[in-house]
């Protein structure tokens, strides 16, 4: 195989969008707190100090469930295509790690479009396999994504083109 045969055609990798930065979740956990904190120092001032427990413990419910947020956004998946194998590796949170590997003659991209909400989801099919790719994007996300790889898909199926003369 020359080098211009596993060059990928097409190479993707996918993982969950947070619009919340780490730098902007410790400012957003700082904000909470010294608002907690001067909504419940009155209620310490006059003796019922279970309502500042209360205070502290919703700013710490919200800092575990952004972190569980942040683990959760770890996951990603990696679609890379060549002329002669795709292959889509699903990384979840916890580190583990699933592998499809597909001849591209033999595979098709399935689309479930929506009228009215864009492309739900999407799905490689090959030989009575069918697994889903790019779960978690949204519908805009999702069609481009499904365009982009048609199209790769499209030239991956024409075959390598091989250059020089005879001779």
């Amino acid at each position: 195989m020359t080098q211009s045969e596993t060059v990928p055609l097409f190479s993707a990798r996918l993982s969950p969008h947070r619009s919340l930065s780490r730098k902007n979740f410790n400012l957003l956990l700082l904000i909470l707190g010294v608002i907690s904190f001067a909504v419940s120092l009155p209620f310490l001032l006059l003796g019922a100090w279970p309502v500042a427990g209360f205070m502290g413990l919703d700013v710490a419910l919200i800092y575990l469930a952004f972190r569980a947020n942040f683990r959760a956004a770890r996951a990603c998946e990696i679609v890379s295509l060549t002329h002669y194998e795709l292959t889509l590796a699903k990384v979840s949170a916890r580190g583990r790690r699933r592998d499809w590997r597909f001849h591209p003659a033999w595979v098709r991209l399935e689309r479930d479009e929506h009228g009215e909400f864009g492309t739900q989801s999407l799905a490689l099919v090959s030989r009575g396999r069918k697994v889903e790719v790019a779960g978690f994007l949204g519908p805009e996300q999702k069609a481009e994504f499904a365009d982009d790889f048609s199209r790769a898909m499209a030239i991956a199926r024409q075959g390598p083109r091989f250059s020089g003369g005879a001779g």
